[in-house]
């Protein structure tokens, strides 16, 4: 039994990761600034000593993308902090591109895999529980969807496959010193998305391709950062040329099976209730 941290341990991942590795028999304790097992504030490191106390294991995860300096260094201080404690294995939820030295989690991957113990960098596409739990739920609820990406699509990866490679790299050895580029099995634009969430819901729901100052006006007024709002316009904007829509066949390789479709999660989340709310 391994005792493991989870960072971001009520967030679409962490509280997966934890349930995985308690079905699997191991004692996670949940971390986030509320609502986990333990109160920690990325920001605020005498929050830290207690939550890496006597944790063998940690996964890291850093619940909103920083652009200034000090802010990209919570996850390497958090790292410093864990390894002087004793941890002994770390798992970053990092995302594509973050090689790059401009990318927000450059510095946590490096922090990583300068740490001189084992680790595991998963790197996911877009998750199919956009569509279900955050950013694109309410617009999916409202009828339309309006994104700066054209006609493009990605291959939305399922949460729960990659708190299910989580959870293996945190407890095992096989994963150490990987990077592993989670995707779906398949790309699928946004207007098939929403199309297959209508037919298993009965909503109409469209999908608009809008333009980035659109998007980035959009979120800036719903308080998003704008650093933050450009990013992700960007981001999706690529996808419009192609760019993010490879398939990996990471998740099978770590899992031993396929990934999960995006017509599994939808008919999942369908009947879970996760569209069920005002129209």
């Amino acid at each position: 039994m391994t005792h493991i941290l989870v960072l971001g341990g009520t967030g679409k991942t962490g509280r997966r990761v934890a349930q995985h590795l308690t079905a699997a028999g191991h004692r996670p304790r949940t971390a986030a600034r509320s609502g986990a097992d333990l109160a920690v504030d990325l920001g605020d490191p005498a929050t830290w000593a207690a939550a890496v106390d006597g944790a063998e294991a940690v996964y890291l995860v850093e619940p909103q993308l920083q652009f200034e300096p000090a802010g990209r260094q919570r996850i390497p201080r958090f790292v410093a902090a864990a390894v002087a404690a004793g941890v002994r294995r770390l798992v970053l939820l990092s995302a594509p591109g973050a090689g790059h030295p401009d990318h927000p989690l450059h510095a946590a991957e490096a922090a990583v895999r300068e740490s001189g113990i084992d680790w595991t960098v998963l790197r996911p596409n877009w998750f199919a529980q956009n569509f279900s739990e955050s950013f694109w739920r309410a617009d999916v609820l409202a009828g339309v969807l309006s994104l700066p990406a054209g006609a493009g699509g990605a291959p939305f990866v399922d949460a729960e496959d990659i708190a299910a490679v989580a959870a293996r790299a945190l407890t095992g050895d096989e994963f150490d010193g990987g990077i592993y580029e989670l995707t779906g099995p398949r790309a699928i634009g946004f207007a098939e998305a929403v199309e297959l969430i209508g037919a298993a819901t009965g909503r109409d729901v469209r999908y608009v391709p809008g333009t980035v100052d659109e998007f980035v006006a959009l979120h800036t007024g719903f308080g998003v950062p704008e650093p933050a709002a450009r990013l992700l316009a960007g981001i999706l904007g690529d996808l419009a040329d192609g760019v993010g829509a490879t398939v990996t066949s990471d998740v099978s390789r770590a899992l031993g099976r396929p990934a999960g479709t995006f017509e599994d999660f939808v008919t999942r989340a369908a009947a879970a209730g996760a569209w069920v709310g005002e129209s």
